[in-house]
């Protein structure tokens, strides 16, 4: 019998040939919700609305050790680096991570998978510790948001901004210091803008940061919910069989120039360079091929107060997925 499953993910190359039918589950009749990651991290973590859905990787950790709701695969649909995603007022004489501390940052939610990356990253290797920096969390276009997961981190500065205020208004008002977000605050790059990123050239810093550590950041993995999990153990393995393939087909599409894939005219000439910098798998799925990635993430939620406890990355991810079967 075939499995009626629903996926929510987002629109993304990798996983494109799941949502339009050229790669097929194993045993699955599957229906894909592409949403916005925001959506489906809220729909899923507070009322488990899909069977199978993207969620951001620090909230299914804190998941696990709160009852288990969901069963991961160590697939990452979405990986960034995040020197990028650090904001300031473009009058600041801001230009290093270190003048941040005693000033005080904008973040959407303390325990959101950017965040933690990014403030991981600011202590370890640019001097700037986690609790020497006030954190105010809020919306970051639009007013009212608040943690998806509650949260209680003790000797660290955590308060949410003002009702009906969004982070990207005080950042331009100056009643922030700075702003580590995913997504693009408003007005970033208009012409009346005076916002700018921390680091003039982000891609410089990223691409040493990976030549440092081999690290390119996982920001989000594929969560089963566990009833549907425990009902088909055999479909851990074929998700994570068909996300593989479908990321396959996304990869092969990079080098094509007949045809550009993309509305980059020089996509391909980047491709390149990733190739020469990062590997010819440069987003790999598995845990062994990930684990120095995901040791790093989960030693920044111990440090960061978020687990009380290290996770290892064996615990997060389905057993059926932590090795293959050789013939």
């Amino acid at each position: 019998m075939v499995e009626r499953i629903t996926l929510a993910c987002g629109p993304y190359d990798r996983t494109a040939a799941l949502a339009d039918g050229r790669v097929r589950v194993q045993g699955v009749d599957l229906n894909y919700l592409p949403l916005s990651a925001e959506e489906i991290f809220f729909r899923m973590a507070r009322h488990g609305e899909f069977d199978v859905a993207e969620m951001s990787l620090s909230s299914y950790t804190l998941s696990v050790l709160r009852g288990r709701p969901f069963v991961a695969i160590p697939v990452f649909p979405s990986r960034t680096f995040r020197h990028h995603g650090v904001y300031v007022r473009g009058d600041s004489d801001y230009t290093d991570p270190s003048q941040l501390a005693g000033k005080t940052v904008g973040i959407p939610e303390y325990q959101m998978t950017a965040a933690v990356w990014i403030r991981g990253i600011l202590q370890e290797h640019h001097g700037l510790p986690v609790d020497s920096v006030r954190y105010r969390t809020g919306g970051l276009l639009e007013p009212g948001r608040i943690e998806k997961l509650t949260i209680d981190v003790p000797g660290v500065d955590i308060a949410p901004i003002p009702t009906g205020t969004t982070l990207s208004d005080m950042l331009e008002r100056g009643q922030i210091d700075a702003l580590y977000t995913a997504r693009t605050p408003r007005g970033f790059g208009g012409p009346d803008s005076n916002i700018r990123r921390l680091w003039s050239e982000p891609m410089d810093v990223e691409s040493d940061y990976f030549r440092q550590t081999g690290i390119f950041p996982i920001m989000h993995t594929v969560v089963i919910r566990s009833d549907v999990y425990e009902r088909n153990r055999w479909l851990a393995r074929s998700l994570m069989n068909a996300f593989s393939e479908a990321k396959a087909l996304a990869a092969q599409s990079l080098a094509e120039v007949v045809a550009l894939s993309n509305l980059l005219p020089w996509g391909y000439r980047q491709a390149e360079h990733v190739r020469e910098l990062m590997g010819t798998d440069h987003w790999p799925y598995g845990i062994e091929e990930n684990r120095a990635c995901l040791t790093t993430f989960l030693g920044y939620m111990r440090a960061q107060g978020l687990t009380q406890r290290l996770v290892s990355p064996e615990e997060i991810f389905a057993p059926e997925t932590h090795d293959e079967f050789v013939v």
